[in-house]
Parts: C-alpha cells; structure tokens; sequence
C-alpha cells in the first residue's frame, strides 16, 4: 500500500516512514518503480506503477511506499514513445538509474552491451539504491575554504594513487578512498594543501571502444551525478561506501587537506545513438542531451558521443542540486569541471553570453566560498581562456602549460610570454580585473605526458590504447634530451632531472594557484602514452618505488612547496591577494645584463627582481633555456645583506635547492654563471 507522495525533493527521501521518490520525465506514459532484493536479480521483487491521474504533478512522477529503508534497491522503467526522429527514445525493457540517487549497486555480471541492445537488462542493470545522507556522523567537519593565494593542488587517480604494490596499503584498501587516508601523511609532508580528483561520480567503466580489454579507468563516463564510484570503495556495500568516502573527505580536512572534485557534466556514459540507456536517455531524452539537427542523433561537443543539455531548467537544476549535495551533505571544497565550456551552450549548442547554468552556480548561497574552476575549453573548438564567464571562477591556465613547456625547451620567442605567465598572465586575465589566484598554473595533468615523459619523449607513444596511436595530443611541444625514452646515458639523465626541476620550479614560484601531477614529484612515467584513459595497470598506477629511485626531486619538491609564497604569515592572515602583494613590490625585468631584458625572438633567458618591503626580502630570479652558459650581473645590494642561493637546478642534490634558512652567500656577489639550461633563485634580506 502506498500514501500521498510528494514531487520534491527529487530523488529518493528517507523519512521514518517509509521513502518518498519523485522522478522528472516530460513524454512518458508511464513510470513504474522496480524495488529489487540483490543487484543481479532478473527480475523486481516488487512493481510500483505511477499513476498519471494521482502521482503527476508537472512533469514529476512520484509516490511514497511505507516501510522501505535505506538500503533498498531501486530503479526505474518509463514507459513512452521510441521515436528517434523526434528525439524520443523511450525502452520499457531497461532498468533506469534514479538521475538523484545517492547510491547504486553494481550487478557482478554488468554488461553495457546489454544496456545498448533491444530488449530486458534487469539482471545486468546498474541500479539506485536508497540512502539516509543524514545518519553520518561529521563530528564538527566542515569545507575548509581556504585561501587560493596558499594553495597548492595535487591533481591525483584514487585509484592510481595507492593500487599498485609498492603503496605499502593493505591489500583489500589498495586503489581506495580508505587507501588514500593511509597516505595523507606522505601528501602533508609534501607540501600539497589541496587533492584534485579524478571523477568519483558513479561511471561507466565499460564506456570504451569495443576490444583489447581495455576499462575506462580515467572515469570521464559518468551514469550518475549524486552518487560515488562504488569501485572506489573498499566495501561492496553501497551504504558502506558512502561512508568510506566521507570518512577520507573528514580524514583530509583533519590534515588540513582540501577535496577539489574533477567533475564531468559535459556528457554522460550514454554515448552517441546506439550507446546504452541507462538513465537520462531513457527518462527524457530531450530534456537532458541536445540532439543534432537530425534528432535521431546527438550533437558531440565533448568528443564523447554526446553533449548534456546544461542550460535546460531541468538539467540546469540537477547540476546545481549535485554541487550542493556534494559542499552540503559530502563536504567537499571545490569542483574543476571538465570540459567546462559546453556549459555556455545553448540548447542548439550555440555558446550564449551568459549562459544560465554558470550564473546559477556562481550565484548559488551554498556553494559561496566553494573554489570553482574551469578548463575553459571544449572539444569542438571553444576556447575560453581568459573570458570565461563569471566573477568567481578560476580557469586551467592551458596558455600557461603551453608557454612554459615552449620556453623550456627553447623556442625562439617566448620570452615576453613567459614573462606574463612568470606573474600570473596579466595579458590573459587584466580584461576582467582577476587576481593572479584566477589561473591555476600546471605544466602536466592526467590528460598529456606525464613530467618525465615530457622531457623523455618527442612524440606520444599510445599503441596499446589499440587506436594505432591515432588519439592523444599530437601537439605535446615535449623535448626527449637527446634520445626518445628511457636513456642509460647519464648526460641525457642528469639533463632530463634538470628540466623537471626547472619546469617544477616554474610551476610552483609563479604567481596564480600551482597545480602537479600525481607521480611527478617522483618522476612517474607512462611509457610515452599520453593518453592513458583506458588502462587499469601499472602504467596508471603510481610506483612508489620511484621515491627511492628519485629522491632528489622529490626532496626538490618538498622544499620548493615549503617556501611557495614566498611571504609571512601576517600578510595572509589579512588575505592580501597576490596581486596586492606585487603592488607593493619593486620590479624589474633584466638580462644577461641588468635592467637590459632581451625581449627579442632570438632571446632564451630572462631575469626578474622584486623588492618586497612588506616581507623584507629581495629576490632574483634567473632563468636560462638556452644552451650554453650565460653570465648574468647582479642588481648591486648596497647595504641590504648580501644575495643567497636558494636554487639552481644546474647543481646536483642536495646543492639544487636548500632550506630557506641555509642558503650561502653567493660567492660573486656581481655575476652569477648560470648553466645552461638552468633556473636560479637566489634572496637577500633588505
């Protein structure tokens, strides 16, 4: 028996009770709710119609059934016209996911083939599964909001990060949310202040092209938007896995750590049109997708099959209720959303001025002090940059990732642009009066090489990804050193360990938010494969036997995160931006020669000075990308105290870098021979 239900909220509510559902779906005859004892079962144990004449109110079907708790599985079937030349495409054969539920349960025998052929899934099925988000326990937890002008990112796989053997995690917690929470020392100790996730929504790991054994492991396919990935977990209970992933978000914030979720709202595991139904395509496909001229197919901004509808209400919604639901009742502090630009689309995939899902999010009470942040760019050639719109978001710098990597390999000119990207891409960002904060700075991310195949391969390398090295990047502007991949010379190795310092050094000094790779710190290599989407094996995972293999780069690292800023403590605690800091500042541009900066196509090196009274420091930056060995003066210290040598990559470790306070006067106070190929950086107190 059943009683008066309720449209909102969406999604499945928990009340003493029993559970009230409610599902959006516009075109359909008929919505049944299927309750069901196990995931694989081939049929429901029990089915519930929703009744259009008592149980519809708009286009929201829903009804209350006493009794059930959480834990129940569910899912849905919507009757209604199959009709692709309509956009309709209704199959009363499939088992939906409810688009709101906050768990799912994963049948052992899952086949997205079943999901995309004619005829019954039930037994195959991802389906919901009811959770009681309040019944946790936060113990006073809560989004830490911290500044972005004291934030480092470390963008990282909760898989990759602990599967492989090395991680030293117990074998039932390796590649899991649990698993991480053991390694939280190590992110500490390293300087990081903030992860950055890979997708943990619920995905599809089966969305890749058909054969070779591949998974998609990256996790770009996502089947639900509320709940997370259950493979995540290390529990097979849905409930349990909930739990497991709050407890790391409660365990990072006790550390001090932020949780920036890598969220994909672009698209959906649904694919183009003869991809499986899982969800959306089967509750109302016009709704959620925009459709191609020929409705019968899907406009592909996203390079992934199809493109969610964002700026429909119905969808428009869904997206801001995820973001709430994950800052509110999953704590977490900050979203990068993939493919961000197909979120200015409108529903004919035209880019709008101000596209309504974006001033929703930005607008939104809940989610203010939430760090948002955009790759700015689509896959159908909207690059947004700099002009993203908004007045909160921050944006992948991808001109900064592509000018460092230009420079440090010794492009002719790009020294003014290095220059811009040195202090935080005014040129980029000015237009709209951003601080520095608003470009999060990175040289590597999941998508490209790795930091040692940058400086280890000239092209990529992905024929095991069985496209005949066809996908991925072609323009990676990588430099192998002299010999394309691994390389038993130790001129070649001693050279590459020099570039990944200076790119780190870059990375991590430059005005704006640093970003590093997972790995990167410890030279991890994907064999030249830079795109590893489809690979759950050692190639992903992180070796952490590499620590050992390249402790001075990691030792690098450590120090360089140490003294990022650059700055005291009273100054943040004022929440002095970057910018305001530079404003304050003396600067100076020079070359080999002082106050003379070679701004020519043919110049490889830079240097740059400030004088910062507020922090009673100077500092001078060399940086030399050409080949040989450049002499460059020093700006005379008067009666400041005499220059010290922080960094120079050129030198083995422990030389490279030093702590702060053990930096030696440099010995020539007037010139200071730079090698080539070299960053340096060295302070005097005034």
């Amino acid at each position: 028996m059943t009683r008066p239900s309720e449209p909102a909220p969406l999604g499945a509510t928990v009340t003493p009770a029993g559970v009230n559902f409610s599902v959006f779906s516009k075109d359909a005859w008929l919505v049944e709710l299927l309750l069901f004892d196990r995931a694989d079962d081939k049929r429901p144990r029990r089915v519930i119609p929703i009744e259009q004449a008592t149980n519809r109110q708009y286009h929201y079907w829903h009804v209350f059934v006493p009794g059930v708790r959480p834990g129940q599985i569910y899912g849905y079937r919507a009757l209604g016209p199959f009709d692709p030349e309509r956009g309709q495409r209704f199959d009363s054969g499939k088992v939906l996911l409810d688009p709101y539920g906050r768990a799912v349960a994963v049948p052992a025998g899952y086949d997205r083939n079943e999901a995309s052929r004619s005829g019954d899934n039930t037994a195959t099925a991802i389906k919901s599964v009811v959770a009681d988000t309040a019944a946790y326990d936060w113990e006073d937890d809560h989004p830490l909001n911290a500044p972005s002008s004291r934030t480092i990112v470390y963008e990282m796989h909760v898989r990759g990060f602990t599967r492989h053997p090395s991680s030293g995690v117990a074998a039932n917690r390796r590649g899991t949310y649990a698993g991480l929470v053991e390694k939280i020392p190590y992110l500490c100790d390293l300087g990081a202040t903030a992860v950055e996730l890979l997708p943990i929504f619920q995905f599809d790991p089966q969305a890749v092209p058909p054969g070779g054994g591949r998974v998609n492991y990256w996790g770009y396919a996502p089947v639900s938007f509320f709940a997370p990935h259950h493979a995540y977990s290390s529990t097979s209970d849905p409930l349990a896995t909930l739990d497991e992933f709050r407890d790391m978000v409660k365990a990072l914030h006790r550390a001090g750590l932020e949780v920036i979720l890598d969220v994909v709202f672009n698209h959906t595991a649904e694919d183009d049109h003869i991809g499986p139904t899982h969800s959306f395509r089967g509750l109302d496909n016009r709704a959620y997708y925009i459709l191609d001229t020929d409705k019968a197919r899907y406009a592909d901004y996203s390079g992934c099959g199809n493109t969610l509808n964002a700026n429909h209400p119905v969808v428009r919604r869904m997206i801001v209720d995820s973001l709430k639901y994950w800052v509110e009742c999953m704590h977490v502090d900050g979203f990068r959303f993939d493919l961000a630009s197909i979120l200015a689309r409108d529903p004919s995939g035209h880019p709008l001025p101000n596209p309504p899902v974006l001033w929703d999010i930005e607008s939104e009470p809940s989610l203010a002090g939430t760090k948002l942040i955009a790759e700015a760019w689509d896959a159908a050639g909207l690059y947004q940059v700099g002009s993203f719109i908004g007045d909160a978001w921050k944006e992948w710098n991808g001109r900064f990732r592509d000018d460092v990597r230009s420079f440090l390999r010794g492009e002719d000119g790009t020294v003014k642009h290095m220059a811009d990207r040195l202090l935080g891409s005014h040129e980029v960002y000015a237009h709209k009066q951003r601080e520095a904060e608003a470009s999060v700075n990175f040289v590597t991310c999941h998508d490209g090489f790795t930091l040692n195949d940058l400086v280890s391969y000239d092209v990529k390398h992905n024929e095991a990804n069985g496209e005949e090295n066809r996908d991925g990047a072609n323009d990676n502007r990588s430099w192998n050193c002299g010999a394309e991949g691994p390389s038993s010379d130790p001129a070649i190795e001693a050279l590459r360990n020099r570039q990944v310092k200076n790119f780190l050094t870059v990375t991590l000094l430059s005005l704006g938010m640093p970003m590093i790779l997972m790995g990167d710190e410890m030279r991890r290599t994907q064999g030249g494969n830079n795109n590893a989407y489809c690979h759950d094996a050692e190639i992903n995972w992180l070796d952490w036997t590499l620590l050992e293999t390249h402790a001075d780069v990691h030792r690098f690292v450590r120090l360089l995160a140490g003294r990022r800023l650059l700055r005291n403590e009273a100054a943040e605690q004022e929440r002095v931006s970057l910018t305001d800091l530079l404003a304050g500042a003396n600067l100076a541009w020079h070359g080999v020669k002082c106050f003379q900066p070679d701004w020519s196509t043919q110049s490889h090196s830079l240097a740059f000075g400030a004088e910062m009274p507020g922090e009673g420091l100077g500092l001078h930056l060399i940086m030399n990308a050409f080949w040989e060995r450049l002499a460059f003066e020093l700006p005379a210290h008067g009666t400041a105290g005499p220059w010290r040598r922080w960094i120079d990559t050129a030198l083995r470790s422990p030389d490279d870098i030093v702590p702060w306070a053990s930096a030696q006067p440099v010995p020539n106070q007037a010139v200071y021979q730079a090698e080539a190929r070299s960053i340096v950086v060295i302070w005097r107190p005034l």
